[in-house]
């Protein structure tokens, strides 16, 4: 489903990524693991769209991604991909209804059936009852749910997650961690996940070790 094939970056001088060849299966739980300055945050970011490759090839079912222009990448990201970051990223103006409905509307999607994708979502989080307050007025914990619900409302062809459960206290990370397998039983979705979290990494289908901007 997801292919690259040798990609480099730099940073200047600094060569991050250093020839990456991979490739996710539609429905795995795959996280990528290794220590600070590894590359796994480059890596994520090229794969979701949200930068580009010096060399290599990007494949997401079929569509070779780092070749469509602008407008097409920016369309393609919103309908295939969701994101899930650390510190969940909500809008804190708006209510976690309006927050999860947002790629929808950016995708064209009439508001009526956004919001029933929204309701959906939220309520498959369980989180019906909090759908009318804004982040502020959500635990840590329901704030990254929202953020999933958020992730999911396009029905994406992946996830990609970094560090999803990094600012969460044990009991709430637990919780998003069965989330994510929950996902990938219930709805077949596919998961690339960021981590240094041991547990989460041992309980994935797969784990990527990188170091100094290699897979081993």
């Amino acid at each position: 489903m997801i292919e690259l094939q040798g990609i480099t970056k730099s940073f200047s001088s600094l060569q991050v990524l250093k020839g990456i060849d991979l490739t996710i299966d539609k429905g795995e739980v795959v996280s990528i693991v290794g220590p600070s300055g590894a590359g796994k945050t480059t890596l994520l970011q090229i794969m979701g769209t949200l930068d580009k490759p010096d060399t290599g090839r990007i494949l997401l079912n079929g569509t070779e991604i780092n070749r469509l222009k602008e407008r097409e990448l920016a369309a393609f990201r919103n309908r295939e991909i969701g994101f899930v970051f650390q510190f969940h990223q909500l809008l804190p103006e708006f209510t976690a209804l309006e927050n999860v409905t947002i790629p929808a509307l950016i995708q064209g999607v009439s508001s009526g059936e956004a919001r029933r994708r929204a309701v959906e979502m939220l309520e498959f989080m369980g989180l019906s009852e909090r759908a009318s307050h804004k982040p502020a007025e959500l635990s840590g914990g329901e704030k990254q749910r929202v953020a999933v619900a958020r992730a999911l409302i396009n029905h994406p062809s992946v996830v990609l997650a970094d560090e999803p459960s990094g600012s969460l206290d044990t009991h709430n990370k637990e919780e998003l961690h069965r989330l994510f397998f929950e996902l990938r039983d219930k709805l077949g979705q596919t998961f690339v996940i960021v981590t240094h979290d041991e547990g989460l990494a041992s309980q994935t289908d797969r784990t990527i070790h990188m170091l100094d901007g290699r897979i081993l």
